[in-house]
């Protein structure tokens, strides 16, 4: 009798854990590759996107413009392509390649966007093209290279599954574009609501002195602002904690304090993906962290150098138990391209 218990408590084991979901795997953020003088990306969700980079050791011009294309995953989604300077009102931007115009795009305050079969000709003509030139009001305002534009884009349609159907825009062929892929389901992650109420309680000499022993951030800490503290529940409070400083960055480790004033203790917070500057798993260090209550979001952002042309940048949800990751951006080539490129997203939901 006993062993038939065993047998049937075994078997409604088994089917529980057949039905039960599948624990949520870590965020692996997209890869960026460099094809001479464009770098690409793409993120979990298939979405790709090309930035036109200054060449390998061109100087950063008078009045930079930013070039980029996206396309979003499935067979049905067209590419676009984008331009961004630093002007002010309204003008038409057109494009050029080896002196024919290929199309016209309205800009407001120097962000211009071709969509649909014009941004899609554009693109099959830098790709089979040698100079590109960008012109408002007769004047040139840029020339962004070419050189690798083609091999990005080769590369975006092999990683969106366009390769060999009449959706790609450079490894074209005969497969109907409902042959591409579609895109995999986004992550979705449920937020802790934070709780109103009063700040929390400074920490006391004491609690600086242990939180910094217990972070080896006691150094750093003496000349910087006292740690930021955010209330994340009634029991638990997030203590960005500064851990050294440069002329652009302020690094901070994240821990969680429990307990009552003058007598709380102290832990490293938890993250299913470490932040870009993390030494190891059991310390995490953010840059220029922020945290914003009503959304829930921790934010991470590192420049590479002062003018923002590349770095790294993560946001993070608080769900109760740990930091999710909800969106990651870089750019790793300091090259003029202060447009980041999108490696990860997931839907956040309260």
């Amino acid at each position: 009798m006993g062993d038939k218990r065993l047998i049937t408590l075994a078997a409604m084991l088994s089917a529980f854990i057949a039905s039960a979901p599948l624990a949520a795997q870590a965020p692996r953020p997209g890869a960026l590759e460099i094809y001479k003088d464009w770098t690409i990306g793409c993120d979990n969700r298939s979405r790709c996107e090309a930035v036109s980079l200054l060449p390998d050791g061109g100087e950063w011009p008078d009045k930079p413009v930013a070039l980029g294309l996206v396309r979003e995953a499935g067979g049905a989604a067209d590419p676009e392509i984008w331009v961004s300077r630093d002007t002010h009102g309204q003008e038409d931007v057109s494009f050029l390649v080896d002196g024919r115009k290929i199309a016209t795009a309205a800009s407001r305050d120097g962000e211009a966007r071709l969509q649909g079969p014009q941004a899609a000709a554009l693109a099959i003509a830098m790709a089979r093209g040698t100079k590109l030139e960008l012109r408002s009001a007769g004047a040139v305002i840029a020339r962004p290279s070419l050189a690798g534009a083609a091999a990005a884009m080769r590369y975006m349609d092999a990683r969106q599954g366009r390769a060999g159907t009449q959706a790609a825009l450079v490894a074209t062929g005969a497969l109907a574009a409902n042959a591409v892929r579609p895109a995999p389901p986004l992550p979705l992650i449920r937020r802790a609501v934070i709780p109103a109420g009063a700040a929390p309680v400074t920490l006391w000499r004491e609690e600086l002195a242990a939180v910094g022993k217990f972070t080896g951030c006691a150094d750093e800490m003496r000349d910087a602002s006292p740690p930021e503290l955010h209330r994340l529940s009634k029991t638990e409070t997030l203590v960005l904690v500064p851990c050294g400083a440069g002329a652009y960055n302020y690094s901070a480790v994240p821990v969680i304090a429990t307990g009552i004033p003058g007598r709380r203790s102290f832990r490293h917070a938890a993250f299913d993906y470490q932040p870009g500057w993390s030494e190891d798993a059991a310390h995490p260090t953010l840059v220029n962290a922020s945290w914003t209550p009503e959304s829930s979001s921790l934010e991470s952002y590192a420049k590479g150098r002062g003018i923002g042309d590349c770095g790294s940048s993560e946001s993070y949800v608080w769900d109760g138990i740990r930091f999710r990751l909800a969106s990651a951006s870089a750019m790793g080539e300091c090259r003029g391209a202060w447009h980041w490129i999108t490696t990860w997203s997931a839907k956040v939901v309260p």
